[in-house]
């Protein structure tokens, strides 16, 4: 993820589910957790395309930019599945707090 394509809180909350996207499919691996990994993951979709719609067009500072892009590369480098179910609350209440909104 690089920052400099993230200019909008569109933009920063379109990088934060593609990588949100391959924790959820990490996550799934577990059969036993499918159904409240999915349930977790429209929960915290919904919740950060909220944002997107309320806020969308508003600029995000560099500073924002950067936290989400290395967020992002910190949740992509998560390679076992129990882990990206841990991340599945943390990864999107940490995109939220950047964007200077409410878990």
């Amino acid at each position: 993820m690089d920052p400099t394509q993230i200019g909008t809180v569109a933009d920063a909350v379109a990088a934060a589910l593609s990588a949100y996207d391959a924790l959820v499919e990490l996550g799934e691996e577990i059969e036993d957790e499918w159904s409240y990994v999915n349930d977790l993951a429209d929960i915290w979709r919904t919740r950060l395309e909220a944002v997107a719609t309320a806020r969308g067009h508003e600029a995000v500072a560099g500073a924002v930019a950067t936290a989400i892009a290395v967020a992002g590369r910190e949740a992509a480098a998560i390679d076992d599945p129990h882990r990206a179910i841990d991340w599945l609350s943390t990864y999107p209440q940490v995109v939220l707090i950047a964007l200077d909104e409410r878990p």
